[in-house]
């Protein structure tokens, strides 16, 4: 661990906006049914209905089966990640991606989300939907090699000696490459900690100097859970290196590298997704 670093620790508050409790339903659409009508008694908007239920146009049938679910609001405050939100709303954090329209894990402050609690990690979708069949199975075949004919001699003249067609080479199938092995996910306790502190080194376990080098991405860890040198990926921190040890970094626990303190106290504990890229 680096020398006489600053640990932080602190406990981040979801600032819930909504109760939670409220559980999804499917309704099936009846004659005279319309999205706004629907909208309107499930106290949902045309558009939300729509994105819930994958429709590109407002137009539905008698006995489609819709998803609904009343929608909610929820204000990103300074330490929350996408991961908490969700297990806080018993959501998951695709969902909130595909909600909300997000590429990544990145959220900040005074990000207004939308939430539909409730919901199965699937979204139902209308049942007069057709599936797409699973593409046939391509079978490879061996090729034939079709032997070439030697033309007859002719009678008026002397036969001459055929050479030898040497056999063609058989081809021997390319080896198949060993699977690459599957990186591994674990759930990790996470806090913060810095090196901009009064006789700090800035030297990690693996001699990585952090103060000439404050934007690089490192974590400590038990390494007997993730090995030291080890590559990883940490839900909303980004892509690290497992550089340094801790005496109080035991187990599922992890410690990441902050230049600032101000931010490494705003970043608190909380438990985050860990994946082990090599």
């Amino acid at each position: 661990m680096l020398k006489k670093f600053v640990s932080i620790l602190a406990v981040a508050v979801l600032s819930v906006t909504v109760s939670a409790n409220v559980q999804a339903a499917s309704i099936t659409v009846q004659k005279g049914d319309t999205l706004w009508a629907l909208s309107r008694a499930n106290n949902m908007s045309v558009e939300y209905i729509q994105k819930l239920n994958n429709l590109t146009s407002d137009l539905i049938h008698p006995g489609d089966v819709l998803t609904v679910a009343p929608e909610k609001r929820y204000t990103v405050i300074q330490g929350d990640t996408l991961w908490d939100i969700a297990m806080a709303h018993q959501v998951t954090v695709p969902q909130l991606k595909e909600w909300n329209q997000l590429h990544s894990d990145l959220i900040h402050p005074g990000l207004n989300l939308v939430i539909f609690e409730g919901l199965k990690p699937t979204t139902i979708s209308l049942t007069n939907k057709s599936e797409q069949p699973a593409p046939p199975t391509k079978t490879e075949s061996t090729p034939v090699v079709e032997a070439q004919a030697t033309p007859a001699p002719s009678e008026s003249t002397p036969a001459a000696e055929a050479p030898a067609v040497a056999p063609a080479p058989i081809e021997s199938a390319p080896a198949v490459e060993a699977a690459a092995p599957e990186s591994k996910e674990i759930i990790v306790e996470a806090t913060a900690y810095t090196a901009s502190c009064e006789g700090c080194s800035g030297i990690t376990a693996t001699g990585i100097n952090l103060i000439e080098n404050p934007n690089q991405k490192v974590i400590s860890v038990d390494p007997s859970v993730i090995p030291l040198g080890s590559k990883v990926y940490v839900e909303g921190y980004g892509e690290a290196i497992a550089g340094d040890t801790g005496g109080a970094i035991k187990g599922n626990k992890i410690d990441v590298f902050i230049p600032s303190k101000q931010d490494a106290i705003n970043f608190g504990r909380k438990q985050l997704k860990v994946t082990i890229l090599n």
